[in-house]
């Protein structure tokens, strides 16, 4: 399978990758007018510029790894045909749903959303739409947008991305837990009793 056979795929992937954080941009800057300051866009100390980094890798290998792969670069052989069909329309679904339900999760938190621990911000626990069974959603479905990525472009490349976002979203989702059993105590303790965190 050459890289025009894959032509596709690629341009799947990267535009996914492109619509999602642009849509991320777009919903800060939502949030921003609605709440009148930044919905804690900036790191705060050293352990979350260490997450940025991540992040910032999960970023650019989302959208930059389809310019520039190799049909060499599979980890199970896409230069060997061994990108099953089946697996692109996996990949394209899990795609579209991953997109879609953030968008569900962006409505059910509303100006509650926040990109980080904002220590002043929280007034009321989210326990709505997806929140309802799930802590951490968005990390959820942005974890199955990179397996459908990963299945439309099966790499070594897409795998340490994947690796790379559970690694960040798992750091990240505990010190907002933390966080929000300070805010909320007991209420949270029992959310967190009835919920999954991904």
């Amino acid at each position: 399978m050459n890289g025009e056979e894959l032509l596709w795929q690629r341009i799947v992937v990267t535009v996914s990758g492109l619509v999602y954080w642009g849509g991320v941009l777009i919903q800060a800057r939502r949030v921003r007018k609605q709440i009148g300051r930044t919905p804690n866009l900036k790191p705060k100390g050293t352990k979350e510029r260490l997450l940025w980094v991540g992040w910032t890798l999960v970023v650019l290998g989302w959208i930059a790894q389809p310019l520039w792969l190799h049909e060499t670069d599979s980890w199970y052989g896409i230069r060997g045909g061994l990108v099953h069909p089946a697996a692109s329309v996996a990949g394209l679904v899990l795609i579209i749903l991953g997109y879609a339900a953030t968008l569900w999760c962006y409505a059910a938190m509303g100006g509650a959303w926040r990109i980080g621990i904002d220590e002043t911000g929280t007034s009321k626990l989210v326990q709505s739409g997806p929140y309802r069974r799930i802590r951490h959603p968005i990390y959820g479905f942005q974890m199955t947008m990179l397996i459908g990525a990963a299945l439309l472009l099966p790499t070594w490349i897409s795998l340490a991305i994947l690796v790379i976002h559970y690694l960040c979203a798992s750091f990240k989702a505990k010190d907002e837990e933390r966080h929000l059993l300070k805010v909320f105590g007991e209420e949270y303790r029992a959310y967190m009793q009835r919920t999954r965190r991904f």
